[in-house]
């Protein structure tokens, strides 16, 4: 990377990724590579950053698969285990579970007891709900499985979650549906098209102005610039004093704990 960018001539670069490319442009800057960054990733997960440009789409496209699911779920009277996009971070299955009207809400930050999602279902049960629908990130695991450092064979964790539940609730109708990488794709949201938009003005700006080795972000309705060294290497991620998990849980969703 280093010899193209003097082959190139480059006066400088603009970056724009999740968070092994913000590694890759830290060490790059490092090396004194005139670099800008911007943060791009479905993830959200890019530290220094309220927001990512990606996201709010993948978010979009999630919430459409759970609204669709209401239908012949409601219809069927059964369970479903919707696997949504993130390993490390929940922030999709967070936003999509509470905008699609998840019931239970799994996330990689909150190890989860099967028995817990068991019980909360056999309570909407009692209470006449004739449905449910859990959303769960693709990395959420069982306090068991926390426990051991490992997962259960290599299913997904939408198919362990389901059999989990048949097993405590002696019936079948727990269905589970991957819409994978049907999360990235398709057509921007009108926000992520603002966002990217903004974002790479401020990063233009930065280039303008010589101001080098940093990130354009977003805090709050700004766009601001941070330092790569605060943000590479590092993982936003949901922490238990995050507001939307006190709200979620006063809306009555159960995060299986």
């Amino acid at each position: 990377m280093l010899k193209n960018y003097k082959k190139g001539g480059f006066d400088a670069l603009v970056i724009l990724g999740g968070n092994g490319t913000h590694k890759s442009a830290h060490l790059l800057s490092e090396k004194g590579v005139n670099v800008v960054t911007m943060p791009k990733t479905i993830d959200n997960d890019i530290y220094g950053t309220e927001l990512s440009f990606g996201f709010d789409s993948a978010v979009d496209r999630a919430t459409s698969v759970i609204d669709a699911i209401h239908t012949t779920a409601a219809s069927h009277g059964r369970i479903f285990v919707i696997e949504l996009m993130g390993h490390k971070a929940g922030w999709i299955a967070l936003y999509a579970g509470m905008a699609g009207g998840a019931d239970i809400i799994l996330l990689p930050e909150i190890p989860y007891d099967p028995e817990k999602v068991a019980q909360e279902l056999e309570k909407r049960n009692r209470s006449e709900k004739t449905f449910s629908i859990i959303a769960i990130a693709e990395g959420a695991l069982s306090k068991d499985e926390m426990r051991k450092g490992s997962k259960n064979g290599e299913q997904s964790v939408g198919i362990r979650l389901a059999k989990a539940l048949q097993e405590r609730l002696h019936q079948e109708d727990v269905r589970v549906t991957i819409p994978g990488h049907f999360q990235r794709g398709g057509d921007p949201t009108p926000i992520d098209r603002i966002l990217c938009s903004r974002l790479g003005a401020k990063a233009g700006e930065l280039v303008r102005d010589g101001r080098f080795g940093r990130m354009a972000a977003v805090h709050g309705n700004n766009i601001v610039s941070v330092p790569l060294d605060e943000v590479a290497g590092k993982l936003k991620t949901i922490t238990p004093d995050c507001e939307m998990l006190n709200q979620g849980r006063l809306l009555g969703i159960s995060f299986g704990v």
